[in-house]
């Protein structure tokens, strides 16, 4: 099992991996050190063939996180060095895309600036009653540049032009309202949600798993026809599993399948 300094990683025998954030000094400021454990820490899952799906989380009590760490970027270094720092941002959100595993955003605080991205490069989120959501970075001098085309992704056009321009921040409800979480849970019942989708999701064959997600993420900027032309041919190679006829016939017989991940 690997060990971080700023985050804690975990699998469970469900084969659910949990990474959580685990700064609550700096309320989970995405540092380049936070950034690049969560980089190895989502490698690790991608490449253990027992976690079947990821949590991400926090082990702060109110806040999830607080977004990207503005002293990185006030700091007296050649500008060129800030550029190649960056580059974790989009590395990191690229890979939880492709991660080839269902992914959930456990928010159980504040999500904010940069950590927005973060919550939303997953494919699931689950809000917890009282968290709350926003891109503050246009009320300190800073714009939040590159979580834009994730909030563009998830969001109506003037909502996200809203939350980018004014930096308001917004309830739990209003993100569920507006499709920045999928839903709103109270607290007590929040830990049970949680696992409950993410058991649900473990139990899935995974080389489905795998294609589908694997589809979702390739043909979400294609055009129409690339996409139907795209999408096809995955169904084709989902034809070739042997999930896919194990799934039919345990249906058909009203029995549990039994996935081989072939």
């Amino acid at each position: 099992m690997p060990a971080f300094s700023t985050l804690r990683y975990d699998v469970a025998p469900s084969g659910v991996a949990t990474i959580a954030l685990d700064q609550p000094d700096t309320r989970n400021a995405l540092s380049d050190e936070l950034l690049s454990d969560l980089i190895a820490a989502f490698r690790a899952a991608r490449d253990d063939d027992a976690v079947r799906c990821v949590v991400l989380t926090s082990t702060h009590e109110t806040t999830f996180s607080a977004g990207g760490n503005l002293a990185g970027f006030a700091a007296d270094v050649p500008l060129v060095h800030k550029h190649f720092a960056t580059e974790r941002f989009p590395a990191l959100f690229t890979l939880i895309g492709r991660l080839g595993k269902p992914t959930v955003c456990a928010a159980n605080g504040h999500v904010l600036a940069g950590a927005l991205g973060l919550a939303l490069a997953c494919d699931l989120v689950v809000a917890k009653e009282g968290a709350t959501f926003g891109t503050p970075e246009i009320n300190v001098g800073v714009f939040p540049f590159m979580i834009m085309a994730l909030i563009y992704r998830n969001v109506g056009r003037k909502k996200t032009t809203e939350l980018l321009l004014l930096g308001d921040r917004i309830d739990a409800r209003e993100a569920e309202r507006i499709g920045l979480v999928n839903r709103v849970v109270a607290a007590a019942e929040f830990d049970g949600a949680v696992a409950d989708w993410a058991q649900k999701l473990a139990a899935k064959s995974p080389v489905m798993m795998k294609l589908g997600k694997d589809a979702l993420y390739r043909q979400q900027d294609m055009a129409l026809e690339e996409a139907l032309d795209f999408l096809r041919s995955q169904l084709t190679i989902a034809f070739s599993t042997e999930d896919l006829q194990e799934g039919v016939k345990a249906f058909f017989e009203k029995r549990e399948p039994r996935w081989t991940g072939r």
